[in-house]
């Protein structure tokens, strides 16, 4: 399931130390980004649980040829210091849209998986002028959208005030994306070109991404055969190549 999925590529990414990394003040409490490439900007957004180089370590490389990176951390995730609140996607959207502020960007590259990919899409969707083309995968609009037996264990653990981060994330997963966060009418509302990426056995159903596809104006669909939820590290080589074509079309 999801949550042994993201602690594994944790375990198997060694963190590393010293990273060309920055800090800026967003929303009252500070934020750590990473910067990389030349070019035009993208934002890549990480995994519930995750980091920037636990979600994105094959595509760092390869995209800083073309683009200039732009890539956080949400708070309680990787150097990001947790701050007092709930752990909500439209808190980590309204985070990532004052930093594109803070740093003069606008017609923004993004590209987000998993949780990254549900904050991907709130962003085209309360911040549309920050947004030219988004790539998400694994994302999904409500917490129906996960596998039956996966929501059912998520619920199963809830509990009523979180305190750890995986307690947080746990609630996150079994509650969110809210209504107000995403839905088919909000997301019918925008017009912006989206590739949506999934894996043919993903921890998210295979009929909710395509209701995710459906509900977008203008949107792009891909499933990637033989591939779980992991779809960036399990399949960099088909991936890169896809977004790549995306993101160049004109």
């Amino acid at each position: 399931m999801k949550l042994r999925l993201v602690l594994l590529i944790l375990l198997a990414t060694v963190a590393r130390v010293g990273e060309p990394g920055h800090w800026a003040e967003v929303n009252g409490h500070r934020m750590y980004y990473e910067t990389s490439g030349s070019g035009r900007p993208m934002l890549l957004l990480h995994g519930g649980g995750n980091t920037i180089h636990g979600s994105f370590a094959k595509q760092l490389e390869v995209f800083t040829k073309t683009h200039s990176i732009i890539a956080p951390e949400q708070i309680g995730h990787g150097h990001t210091p947790d701050v007092a609140g709930p752990l909500t996607y439209a808190r980590m959207a309204s985070d990532t849209a004052a930093l594109l502020v803070k740093l003069g960007l606008k017609d923004v590259d993004v590209v987000g998986w998993s949780d990254g990919g549900i904050v991907a899409l709130i962003l085209a969707v309360r911040h549309p002028e920050l947004v030219r083309r988004v790539a998400v995968s694994g994302a999904n609009f409500t917490p129906e959208g996960y596998l039956a037996d996966d929501l059912r264990q998520m619920r199963a653990r809830d509990v009523e005030s979180p305190a750890t981060l995986d307690q947080r994330l746990n609630h996150l997963w079994a509650t969110s994306p809210t209504k107000d966060e995403l839905s088919p009418a909000l997301l019918s509302g925008v017009h912006k070109r989206v590739l949506v990426m999934v894996g043919d056995h993903d921890a998210i159903q295979l009929d909710h991404t395509i209701a995710l596809y459906r509900a977008l104006p203008d949107a792009r669909l891909c499933i990637l055969p033989g591939t779980g939820h992991g779809t960036f590290i399990q399949r960099p080589e088909w991936v890169n190549a896809i977004v790549a074509s995306f993101l160049d079309e004109p």
